[in-house]
């Protein structure tokens, strides 16, 4: 029976919530639904498209493409998710965030071909927002489409599209109740956006062997990394060599953290490989890196203290960032705000930072998937081993923000990390610019 509503919502915030309503899970991976849906919608792109999967960096890796491609003179559209504050920050049109009205259009067209002819199919939020996304992409007379794989990619909604291009960014353990237990498993789940004969750039330096032996049952056109194309560099600029291309001289990525070459690097091989489609000069190279931005991804913010944002939320991004951090520099405290969903190993995430922070205040996030503020702190009570640590617990990541402001100096630094959640709660007002009140003498 057919539930297609007799008015629509009219407004994106209540079309998010009638997508919350739909399907009994949450998560339910498969691409039968998806792609009926958008057989009946007739999405599809002409343009080149750029699919990229991985466990972290892929964020950072669209955005890379996207800041070169857009310096290129190309029209881009870049989807990725989840969003930090605002949902329309999922795609990025000419480097903007989406317009509300075209997404509920969208989404108005999704729900008509969800439910055609009485045949309703069930979608998940994701699926469904997916092609409302997709949609309104294939309409924008695009030069190139970026999409990043929300979970996966062999079963992800992102994948009922076919990419002329696949990325392939670090992949480590996480989501394990849905892509396996250990990275060979997940590599296998990642290695679905692969496509026989088409490019697919493998960014992890060490992948798992199951992703280079799907390249090669499936006949895809496999580059490596320290294989196809490699770095080189010093403390002022870095190189990338690979097939039949050389570039030099380059500055580093805008993007701070160590782990953003390797991601960088990818991204030359991803343009290098479609050359012939989407030719770049150098010097669009040069300065797409050079002004790329991303927030929360090892965002540091002038200030007093120096504020610190990284949605790092498994135990890999973690010691990426605490790697990070101890490359900062000295500061007399460092004050950790810090929420996480529950189904992370939360653990590890704890052990690898741990030895770097004096005060941790913990976090409740708006969300049931979330683990509470004291359960936070009773794990990281379990495994500390710091005398001089504190910490305490807080209702939201705003409440927990301002009491690290209230016990910081200065000189001190605060880093905000965990959850999409986390971040953007921090952010949902604008980039904050702190000023302790603990002002030295003069």
């Amino acid at each position: 029976m057919t539930t297609l509503m007799k008015t629509e919502p009219q407004t994106l915030d209540a079309w998010l919530a009638h997508c919350e309503q739909l399907h009994p899970k949450n998560i339910d991976m498969g691409l039968d639904r998806v792609k009926v849906v958008a057989q009946r919608m007739g999405i599809g792109f002409t343009c080149p498209v750029i699919t990229v999967a991985g466990t972290n960096g892929k964020g950072s890796t669209c955005t890379m493409l996207e800041s070169i491609l857009r310096q290129a003179g190309y029209r881009t559209g870049v989807y990725t998710s989840p969003h930090l504050v605002r949902f329309e920050e999922r795609l990025r049109l000419q480097g903007d965030p989406v317009d509300a009205p075209d997404l509920i259009a969208a989404f108005a067209r999704v729900e008509r071909a969800r439910c055609q002819n009485d045949a309703e199919v069930s979608l998940t939020y994701f699926e469904f927002s997916t092609l409302a996304i997709l949609d309104v992409m294939a309409r924008s007379a695009l030069d190139v489409a970026i999409l990043e794989v929300g979970l996966g990619g062999r079963l992800d909604a992102v994948n009922i599209i076919e990419p002329d291009c696949a990325v392939i960014t670090s992949i480590d353990l996480d989501h394990m109740e849905f892509l396996g237990s250990d990275r060979e498993s997940i590599g296998f789940e990642k290695a679905g956006i692969m496509r026989t004969g088409r490019p697919v750039v493998v960014s992890d330096p060490m992948p798992p062997q199951s992703v280079l032996d799907h390249a090669t049952e499936i006949d895809a056109d496999l580059w490596r990394f320290g294989v196809d194309f490699n770095v080189s560099g010093d403390k002022q600029q870095w190189g990338w060599a690979g097939r039949g291309r050389r570039y030099s001289g380059l500055a580093y990525p805008a993007l701070r953290g160590a782990n953003q070459l390797v991601n960088a690097a990818g991204v030359l091989a991803a343009l290098t490989a479609l050359r012939d489609r989407l030719p770049v000069t150098a010097q669009a190279v040069r300065n797409g890196l050079a002004c790329v931005e991303l927030p929360g991804r090892f965002q540091i913010v002038p200030g007093q203290p120096t504020l610190v944002l990284d949605v790092a939320h498994n135990p890999h991004s973690v010691a990426a960032l605490a790697a990070n951090l101890d490359a900062m520099g000295y500061f007399p405290t460092t004050h950790v705000v810090f929420g996480a969903m529950a189904d992370k190993d939360l653990v590890s995430m704890l052990v690898k930072v741990n030895p770097l922070i004096d005060k941790w205040y913990f976090t409740d996030l708006p969300t049931s998937r979330a683990e509470s503020a004291a359960a936070l702190l009773a794990k990281w009570q379990a495994q500390n081993t710091r005398r001089d640590a504190t910490a305490s617990i807080h209702a939201d990541p705003q409440q927990a923000l301002q009491a690290a402001i209230n016990a910081a100096d200065p000189a001190d630094r605060i880093v905000v990390f965990g959850s999409f959640y986390t971040v953007g709660g921090i952010l949902k007002d604008g980039v904050p610019r702190l000023q302790a009140k603990h002002m030295p003498n003069n």
